[in-house]
Protein backbone atom coordinates (compact mmCIF):
# COMPACT_ATOMS: atom_id res chain seq x y z
CA UNK A 1 0.00 0.00 0.00
CA UNK A 2 0.89 3.54 -0.97
CA UNK A 3 1.70 6.13 1.23
CA UNK A 4 -0.47 8.57 -0.03
CA UNK A 5 -3.49 5.54 0.17
CA UNK A 6 -2.51 4.99 4.02
CA UNK A 7 -2.66 8.51 5.09
CA UNK A 8 -6.13 8.82 3.40
CA UNK A 9 -7.32 5.70 5.10
CA UNK A 10 -6.08 7.01 8.29
CA UNK A 11 -8.69 9.64 8.46
CA UNK A 12 -11.52 7.21 7.89
CA UNK A 13 -14.64 7.22 10.10
CA UNK A 14 -17.31 6.64 8.45
CA UNK A 15 -17.73 4.23 5.12
CA UNK A 16 -20.09 4.91 2.65
CA UNK A 17 -21.32 2.57 -0.20
CA UNK A 18 -23.66 2.58 -3.06
CA UNK A 19 -25.88 -0.41 -3.71
CA UNK A 20 -26.55 -1.35 -6.39
CA UNK A 21 -23.52 -2.53 -8.73
CA UNK A 22 -21.05 -2.76 -5.67
CA UNK A 23 -22.90 -4.65 -3.43
CA UNK A 24 -25.13 -6.44 -5.77
CA UNK A 25 -23.68 -7.07 -9.01
CA UNK A 26 -26.41 -4.48 -10.45
CA UNK A 27 -29.04 -6.93 -12.30
CA UNK A 28 -32.90 -6.11 -10.86
CA UNK A 29 -34.67 -9.39 -11.30
CA UNK A 30 -38.45 -9.00 -11.39
CA UNK A 31 -40.98 -11.75 -11.75
CA UNK A 32 -44.39 -11.98 -12.86
CA UNK A 33 -45.97 -10.37 -10.18
CA UNK A 34 -43.30 -7.33 -10.33
CA UNK A 35 -41.78 -8.85 -6.99
CA UNK A 36 -37.87 -7.84 -7.07
CA UNK A 37 -34.84 -10.05 -6.60
CA UNK A 38 -31.30 -9.24 -5.82
CA UNK A 39 -27.93 -10.82 -4.92
CA UNK A 40 -26.66 -9.62 -1.87
CA UNK A 41 -22.95 -11.43 -1.50
CA UNK A 42 -22.71 -12.40 2.42
CA UNK A 43 -18.92 -11.54 2.00
CA UNK A 44 -19.91 -7.65 2.05
CA UNK A 45 -22.90 -8.16 4.89
CA UNK A 46 -20.48 -10.18 7.42
CA UNK A 47 -18.04 -7.23 7.96
CA UNK A 48 -20.35 -4.70 8.96
CA UNK A 49 -20.42 -5.69 12.50
CA UNK A 50 -16.87 -5.73 12.73
CA UNK A 51 -16.24 -2.43 11.68
CA UNK A 52 -19.15 -1.02 13.95
CA UNK A 53 -17.83 -2.99 16.72
CA UNK A 54 -13.80 -0.72 15.99
CA UNK A 55 -15.84 2.61 16.00
CA UNK A 56 -16.98 2.77 12.15
CA UNK A 57 -19.94 3.99 10.79
CA UNK A 58 -21.17 1.90 8.15
CA UNK A 59 -24.08 3.72 5.42
CA UNK A 60 -25.46 3.43 1.86
CA UNK A 61 -26.74 5.83 -0.60
CA UNK A 62 -28.78 4.31 -3.11
CA UNK A 63 -30.77 5.69 -6.21
CA UNK A 64 -33.64 3.53 -6.52
CA UNK A 65 -36.19 2.89 -3.72
CA UNK A 66 -36.35 -0.89 -2.93
CA UNK A 67 -38.10 -3.08 -0.60
CA UNK A 68 -35.41 -5.70 -0.85
CA UNK A 69 -32.38 -3.30 -0.29
CA UNK A 70 -34.07 -1.66 2.88
CA UNK A 71 -34.73 -5.14 4.41
CA UNK A 72 -30.92 -6.32 3.55
CA UNK A 73 -29.73 -3.05 4.99
CA UNK A 74 -31.80 -3.09 8.04
CA UNK A 75 -30.75 -6.67 8.44
CA UNK A 76 -26.94 -6.12 8.50
CA UNK A 77 -27.95 -2.84 11.25
CA UNK A 78 -26.30 0.01 8.98
CA UNK A 79 -26.34 2.79 10.76
CA UNK A 80 -28.33 4.73 8.05
CA UNK A 81 -29.59 4.14 4.64
CA UNK A 82 -30.98 6.72 1.93
CA UNK A 83 -33.34 5.61 -0.93
CA UNK A 84 -34.29 7.13 -3.89
CA UNK A 85 -31.28 9.81 -4.08
CA UNK A 86 -31.41 9.07 -7.98
CA UNK A 87 -32.31 12.69 -8.81
CA UNK A 88 -29.33 15.17 -9.91
CA UNK A 89 -27.38 16.22 -7.05
CA UNK A 90 -29.36 13.90 -4.39
CA UNK A 91 -26.84 11.86 -3.46
CA UNK A 92 -24.42 14.86 -3.08
CA UNK A 93 -26.71 16.46 -1.08
CA UNK A 94 -26.76 13.23 1.34
CA UNK A 95 -23.62 13.04 1.53
CA UNK A 96 -23.40 16.75 2.80
CA UNK A 97 -26.64 15.43 5.51
CA UNK A 98 -24.65 13.12 6.65
CA UNK A 99 -21.45 15.42 7.09
CA UNK A 100 -23.67 17.46 8.71
CA UNK A 101 -25.12 14.98 10.68
CA UNK A 102 -22.24 13.31 12.24
CA UNK A 103 -19.62 16.10 12.64
CA UNK A 104 -17.09 14.83 10.03
CA UNK A 105 -15.13 16.55 7.18
CA UNK A 106 -15.16 15.05 3.87
CA UNK A 107 -11.81 13.20 4.78
CA UNK A 108 -12.89 11.50 7.66
CA UNK A 109 -15.03 9.18 4.88
CA UNK A 110 -15.04 6.24 2.45
CA UNK A 111 -17.25 6.41 -0.54
CA UNK A 112 -17.46 3.45 -2.65
CA UNK A 113 -19.22 3.26 -6.12
CA UNK A 114 -19.77 2.34 -9.78
CA UNK A 115 -21.39 4.93 -12.07
CA UNK A 116 -21.98 8.43 -12.66
CA UNK A 117 -24.36 9.41 -10.30
CA UNK A 118 -21.27 8.26 -7.77
CA UNK A 119 -18.98 10.83 -8.84
CA UNK A 120 -19.69 13.85 -7.01
CA UNK A 121 -19.37 12.25 -3.74
CA UNK A 122 -16.26 10.45 -5.13
CA UNK A 123 -14.72 13.54 -6.27
CA UNK A 124 -14.70 15.03 -2.78
CA UNK A 125 -14.81 11.92 0.08
CA UNK A 126 -11.61 10.94 1.57
CA UNK A 127 -11.03 7.99 0.15
CA UNK A 128 -12.81 7.07 -3.01
CA UNK A 129 -12.80 3.47 -4.43
CA UNK A 130 -14.81 1.43 -7.32
CA UNK A 131 -15.23 -2.37 -8.05
CA UNK A 132 -12.97 -3.46 -11.27
CA UNK A 133 -16.30 -3.54 -13.24
CA UNK A 134 -17.55 -0.26 -12.12
CA UNK A 135 -18.12 2.43 -15.38
CA UNK A 136 -14.52 3.69 -16.95
CA UNK A 137 -14.96 7.40 -16.17
CA UNK A 138 -15.52 6.41 -12.52
CA UNK A 139 -12.79 4.56 -12.71
CA UNK A 140 -10.38 6.97 -13.84
CA UNK A 141 -11.14 9.50 -10.84
CA UNK A 142 -10.88 7.08 -7.83
CA UNK A 143 -8.19 6.10 -5.04
CA UNK A 144 -8.73 2.37 -5.27
CA UNK A 145 -10.20 -0.19 -7.82
CA UNK A 146 -11.02 -3.46 -6.05
CA UNK A 147 -9.84 -6.76 -7.41
CA UNK A 148 -13.31 -7.98 -7.08
CA UNK A 149 -16.56 -7.23 -9.03
CA UNK A 150 -19.88 -5.44 -7.91
CA UNK A 151 -22.34 -8.45 -5.97
CA UNK A 152 -18.58 -10.14 -5.51
CA UNK A 153 -17.15 -8.71 -2.27
CA UNK A 154 -16.15 -5.60 -3.42
CA UNK A 155 -17.38 -3.93 -0.42
CA UNK A 156 -15.74 -6.05 2.06
CA UNK A 157 -12.53 -6.28 0.49
CA UNK A 158 -12.68 -2.01 0.22
CA UNK A 159 -13.64 -2.49 3.92
CA UNK A 160 -10.67 -4.59 4.55
CA UNK A 161 -8.05 -2.26 2.93
CA UNK A 162 -9.53 0.42 5.50
CA UNK A 163 -8.68 -1.73 8.56
CA UNK A 164 -5.52 -3.14 7.08
CA UNK A 165 -4.52 0.42 6.68
CA UNK A 166 -5.54 1.53 9.83
CA UNK A 167 -3.55 -1.39 11.56
CA UNK A 168 -6.88 -3.21 12.78
CA UNK A 169 -7.52 -6.23 10.42
CA UNK A 170 -4.71 -8.55 11.56
CA UNK A 171 -6.56 -8.05 15.65
CA UNK A 172 -9.80 -8.58 13.65
CA UNK A 173 -9.00 -11.94 12.14
CA UNK A 174 -6.97 -13.08 15.67
CA UNK A 175 -10.38 -13.12 17.08
CA UNK A 176 -11.93 -15.57 14.69
CA UNK A 177 -8.63 -18.10 15.35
Amino acid sequence: MDNSLKQKIQNIKIILTDIDGVMTDGKIIYDDNFLEYKHFNVKDGFIIKPLQKLGFKVGAITGRTSEVVKKRLEELNFDFHYHGKGGKNAKLTTFQTILKDNIVNPENIAYIGDDWIDLPILMRCGLSAAPKDAMSEVVKRVDYITERKGGEGAFREFAELILDGQDKLDDLIKEYL
